[in-house]
């Protein structure tokens, strides 16, 4: 029997400018399922590469009726690909494939109840009339041929639609945030029924992955890392130290710019508490005086 792998299923996040690109991911990996974050601009052949389970289209900024708004590639909803909407994802689906989307004369934000139409598998095992998050002026008003609504609310049409035989979904509102009552549950249906997902994804299987990968890479040389106390240095950090130990050297430059004490617990926390190779360079005479007088953030971030 082969055994399976965590990337033997992903779902990809087909970005379109969201502000919560990360979150969708991050809600994704919860549900002990591998996610990837990409751009709007990804081509099929890029998707067939990556072989996914399923595809999210997050929400975004732009407008559908846009001059130069972000599109996806027409093809990949032949690809036969579970694919889920969300907001500005919902229309564009909508818009390419001959549905029609219209702006509204009232934004609509914040809680909203939603009103189920017709089963959805997206909706299983949710009470009607739970409570969504809706952000958006644009809506869907009049959906694809083969689609059907199966969610509205009071203000909006189209809440939610879906081509059952096409793997096709979309939702107005956003379930990725803790302000749509059952948005996890909802994400959780497509990922599982919808994309047929296992969960075969965990963060320390994935962690362990990435030191043995580390150790493969490095062999006997020496690593040099540029630690600011950042997430993602931290992170780079404490991975790489786990792999190779006191071959890593991680250097630390205090340029007076954080907030009180914090160059202090970085040190304490990577020197004292993880034991690393820890070099800090105290250098906040030199920041502060080269930012002497300057106001402009802009100015100040090219000195």
């Amino acid at each position: 029997m082969i055994k399976k792998h965590y990337q033997d299923e992903i779902i990809l996040i087909v970005d379109f400018g969201a502000q919560y690109n990360q979150l969708i991911a991050r809600r994704v990996r919860e549900a002990r399922v591998y996610s990837e974050v990409v751009p709007y601009d990804i081509t099929p052949d890029e998707i067939r590469q990556k072989n996914p389970k399923g595809i999210i289209f997050t929400g975004g900024p732009s407008s559908v009726h846009e001059e130069g708004a972000p599109q996806c590639d027409p093809e990949i909803y032949t690809m036969g690909i579970p694919i889920l909407g969300i907001c500005y994802g919902a229309q564009l689906m909508a818009e390419q494939l001959k549905g029609v989307t219209d702006s509204a004369d009232i934004r609509e934000y914040g809680k909203k109840a939603l009103n189920f139409e017709n089963d959805s598998v997206l909706f299983k095992d949710i009470p009607d009339g739970s409570t969504c998050w809706m952000s958006h002026t644009n809506y869907i008003q009049t959906i694809p041929e083969g689609f059907c609504i199966t969610a509205t609310t009071d203000s909006c049409p189209t809440g939610a639609m879906e081509c059952h035989e096409r793997k096709l979904y979309a939702v107005q509102f956003h379930p990725e945030v803790e302000h749509t009552q059952y948005g996890k549950e909802v994400l959780n249906n497509f990922i599982y029924d919808v994309c047929g997902c296992e969960g075969l994804w965990t963060m320390h299987n994935f962690a362990q992955e990435q030191i043995e990968a580390i150790k493969e890479q490095v062999g006997d040389r020496r690593v040099l890392c540029a630690l600011s106390g950042g997430v993602d240095s931290s992170v780079a950090a404490t991975l790489v130290h786990q792999a190779i130990g006191d071959k890593l050297t991680c250097i630390f430059v205090d340029h007076g710019l954080l907030r009180k004490d914090e160059g202090d617990q970085v040190e304490a926390i990577f020197k004292n508490r993880f034991n690393m190779n820890f070099i800090r360079v105290n250098c906040e005479d030199r920041f502060l005086g080269k930012l002497a007088g300057v106001s402009d953030p802009e100015q100040k971030r090219k000195i």
